[in-house]
């Protein structure tokens, strides 16, 4: 069997395993160590590949990002800011048809901004926005969809984990994808509330409204979301500005939610611990997945199968667009059975080869940014479609009362709303590609 057909066959293997419920790092790992011996016909070149594998994927200094943002996220809740954040947003729009579950959009935005993790922001809100939701009388649909919509902001709007990720296998520049998914973000949100809006007036019954709140009591809650306003500035505005790089403003934002946890009186010895262990056990996750993928990618690529198929889109002389709609199909239908990181760190590495070969009238690097934000986007909408959306079982659990085919009934306009969405980034990357090209 020749290399070319083990490569081939490597991915559907780990697809297999995965489907065994293997978890994502093993399986990938185990088909690479795999590949590479059948191809090398001895564990010696493995051997001396993973001398220096573990160590030159572990020492990146990008990765170093994603525990800092972890924990930045995990004091970010235990401060407090969640429900700051939602109080604020409510405070303004409660009083609206559906106003209660635009605060939860809002509101998770805003937590977005400090957190880059879609699981955490969905958990987060959920916890905050529910109880409030079920007060005012919406809908189970209503609610948990709207919340479970709302999580997915948290991957898209910056700082972004898996942006990180999708930076260090693509090379692209952390902070240029930074700012490409602002806009998109933004539109996302701006989505979600039109749905909402129109959900209201479709079905009457399915929302409550607040009491409408004085101006001065309005102000009073916005202002209490200063914190969430520094630690944005501090790491976003510390980026852009060129105070720091990417990662030392990890670390200042690490910082920053640390101090004002504290001073909120939310933290003691035993949270600190846990939100530290849980920031480990999830970077730990990370980085074996990220382990698995460096070895996988490396029997990949000794068996020529990315550049293969790299040079055979390009002889064939496809429209780009329709296989970039082809690829976009692919990670919708990907992102309902797997989870956002696994797909990019699995896919990446074959499919951007692959499309970095067709004309779309793009250089290089703005490829890579609207690629990588249109991609990030596909995958966020996989985390809320039907049957097997990850922020689907998180936010039902949540909600015990709300049968799961409600929340699926519920989030369906959301996905509509992301496919128009899509659709519209795709037609004109302008619109991603405008900032990028105003700061750089």
């Amino acid at each position: 069997m020749t290399p070319l057909i083990l490569g081939i066959l490597g991915i559907p293997a780990v697809l297999i395993l995965i489907f065994l419920r293997v978890p994502i790092g093993l399986a990938m790992f185990a088909i690479g160590v795999t590949g590479t011996w059948l191809i090398s016909g001895s564990f010696n070149p493995i051997a001396a590949q993973f001398k220096n594998l573990t160590y030159s994927t572990y020492a990146s200094y990008s990765l170093s990002v994603v525990p800092l943002f972890l924990l930045m996220g995990q004091f970010a809740t235990l401060g407090g800011l969640s429900a700051g954040l939602f109080n604020a947003a409510a405070a303004w729009l409660g009083h609206r048809k559906g106003g209660v579950a635009m605060a939860a959009i809002g509101a998770s935005a805003g937590f977005g901004a400090i957190c880059g993790s879609s699981l955490a922001t969905a958990a987060t809100m959920g916890r905050v926005a529910l109880p409030e939701l079920k007060k005012y009388g919406y809908s189970g649909a209503l609610s948990t969809g709207a919340v479970a919509a709302g999580g997915t902001l948290g991957i898209l709007i910056p700082p972004s984990i898996i942006l990180v990720i999708f930076a260090v296998l693509t090379e692209q520049n952390i902070a240029k994808l930074f700012m490409g998914a602002f806009v998109p973000g933004i539109l996302a949100a701006i989505g979600y509330l039109i749905v909402i809006a129109i959900y209201v007036r479709v079905r009457p019954d399915s929302g409550g409204v607040r009491e409408r709140m004085p101006y001065g009591q309005r102000f009073r809650e916005l202002f209490k979301t200063w914190p969430v306003l520094v630690v944005f500035l501090l790491v976003i505005g510390g980026i852009y500005a060129g105070i720091f790089t990417p990662t030392e403003a990890a670390a200042i934002g690490a910082a920053g939610t640390f101090v004002i946890a504290l001073a909120a009186r939310s933290l003691d010895r035993k949270s600190i611990t846990e939100a530290c262990l849980i920031t480990a056990r999830s970077t730990a996750m990370i980085f074996l997945i990220v382990l698995g993928a460096a070895a996988l990618n490396s029997f990949l690529a000794l068996s020529q199968v990315p550049q293969v198929m790299a040079a055979w889109v390009g002889d064939q002389g496809f429209n780009p667009w329709i296989v970039l709609v082809l690829v976009l199909i692919f990670y919708l239908i990907m992102g309902c059975v797997m989870d956002s990181l696994s797909m990019i760190l699995l896919t990446v590495p074959i499919i951007y080869p692959m499309m970095s070969v067709l004309d779309f009238g793009l250089t290089p690097d703005e490829f890579g940014i609207w690629f990588g934000i249109i991609v990030l986007i596909v995958v966020e909408v996989g985390l809320i479609t039907p049957p097997v959306g990850m922020n689907l079982f998180i936010i039902n659990s949540m909600s015990p009362e709300t049968r799961l085919s409600h929340t699926y009934r519920g989030v369906l306009p959301f996905v509509a709303s992301d496919i128009v969405r899509t659709a519209i980034l795709v037609a004109f990357p302008p619109i991603t590609l405008w900032l990028v090209w105003m700061l750089y």
